[in-house]
C-alpha cells in the first residue's frame, strides 16, 4: 500500500506484516497436525471420523438451521427409499 512518500514502501512495515502471516501459517499447520492426530485417537477409540466431522458441522448451525437441515435430509431420504 502507498504512503504519504507517494510509492515508498516501510520495509519494516512489509517485513512485520509477512512475518506475521509466516508465523499465523506454521501455527495453522501445527493445528491441523492437532486435529489429525485427534481424528486418530477418535478412530482408535472406535468412533467414525467422518461422522465426526459432520457432527462439528452440525454444532455451528443455529437451531433453527439444524432443524432445516434434519428436514430436508428426511425428505430426501424418503425419495430416495432409503
Amino acid at each position: 500500500m502507498k504512503n504519504a512518500n507517494h510509492g515508498a514502501i516501510d520495509n519494516q512495515q512489509l517485513l512485520s506484516i509477512i512475518q506475521r502471516i509466516e508465523k499465523l501459517n506454521e501455527d495453522s499447520a501445527a493445528i491441523a497436525a492437532d486435529i489429525k492426530e485427534i481424528f486418530s485417537e477418535a478412530k482408535s477409540a472406535g468412533f467414525d471420523p467422518k461422522y465426526i466431522r459432520q457432527m462439528i458441522r452440525l454444532r455451528k448451525l443455529d437451531p433453527d438451521e439444524l432443524d432445516e437441515a434434519d428436514e430436508l435430509t428426511q425428505m430426501y431420504r424418503s425419495a430416495l427409499g432409503l
